[in-house]
């Protein structure tokens, strides 16, 4: 994974910027927020060297709602620990934090994925931060 993730920070270099949100995949493949988040520890550092001028911003997804891809009241609570467990990892590895829970972002019928209105108000939140 780091090869590639290096490879592709490296061909847009020059970069002001780089945000990630990442971490629903592993929940619904099983993994808690910790084991997310220590994977996140491990992916953090490919950004931050591999574009040592840029800020980095680990934002933390919106936590899932029940729906058709979200059944299990452990994944929608391992869902709303993450922006914690961020939160301490971006503190950590010394990186710009957001947690998108707090954006009021509507998801779609799976619980997971952002509605049209969802994926606006993201946009709006995000502009207003970087």
């Amino acid at each position: 994974m780091g090869g590639t993730v290096k490879r592709l920070i490296h061909s847009r270099l020059p970069l002001n910027v780089i945000t990630v949100m990442l971490g629903s995949n592993d929940l619904l493949k099983g993994a808690g927020a910790e084991e997310t988040t220590e994977r996140m520890e491990c992916f953090l550092p490919c950004a931050t060297e591999t574009a040592p001028d840029a800020e980095v911003l680990l934002i933390a997804p919106p936590s899932m709602k029940e729906g058709e891809w979200v059944q299990s009241p452990r994944l929608i609570k391992e869902s709303a620990e993450l922006a914690k467990h961020y939160r301490k990892a971006a503190a950590r590895r010394e990186v710009e934090f957001a947690d998108a829970e707090s954006w009021g972002i509507e998801l779609t019928y799976d619980g997971v994925h952002f509605s049209p209105e969802g994926h606006k108000v993201f946009a709006e939140r995000l502009m207003e931060l970087l």
